[in-house]
């Protein structure tokens, strides 16, 4: 059975290996992820397919602003099992985020990706053509869609990050609760 939903915590590991099999070690250094970096996705906008409890499919997006106060969303990665690929799988998931983005209020979407794949969705490079992004990208690839009508019209400028930090880990909260389970255990409190 196939199933699309939200992601959890469980599927980071799943995640993070499904990505490196389709991307490898490269995606880390693409203009995108410097805008995902240290960043949360969008709530309730990181999806998983699962198939008999297998991660075979995943996406994201995040928060970002299409130039000048202009709320946008930037998709990516999405990525698809390579065993799985060819089955309509990306394509029902692509769908399935866009659903959600515009039943969560959001007005347009921009990416880096292939545009004859994902100009079936409506993404254009036309849309964003007065747009442009923060390092090295392929002006091609870099394709916006309007969710409501008149979203995109007249963007122009940079797209810049503007989701909320992912929480930092609290050391010493962590060494207090260290210290609760394990006797002796020390304490970096001065």
């Amino acid at each position: 059975m196939i199933t699309i939903r939200q992601e959890t915590m469980r599927d980071v590991e799943a995640r993070e290996t499904l990505l490196d099999s389709c991307f490898g070690a490269e995606r880390f250094q693409k203009t995108c992820e410097r805008l995902r970096e240290g960043r949360v996705p969008a709530r309730g906008l990181s999806l998983v397919i699962e198939r008999d409890g297998s991660l075979i499919g995943t996406v994201r997006l995040w928060h970002v602003s299409a130039g000048a106060n202009r709320p946008a969303l930037m998709l990516g990665p999405i990525a698809i099992d390579p065993s799985c690929q060819g089955l309509g799988l990306g394509a029902k998931l692509m769908r399935e985020a866009l659903s959600r983005s515009k039943a969560l209020g959001h007005k347009a979407i921009v990416l880096v990706g292939d545009a004859p794949y994902y100009g079936r969705f409506g993404f254009s490079a036309d849309s964003i053509a007065g747009l442009w992004m923060p390092g090295p990208f392929e002006r091609e690839r870099f394709l916006g869609l309007a969710l409501e009508k008149g979203a995109l019209d007249g963007a122009r400028g940079l797209v810049s990050a503007t989701g909320e930090f992912e929480p930092k880990p609290d050391l010493a909260a962590l060494v207090a609760a260290a210290s609760h389970r394990q006797p002796g255990a020390f304490s970096l409190a001065a």
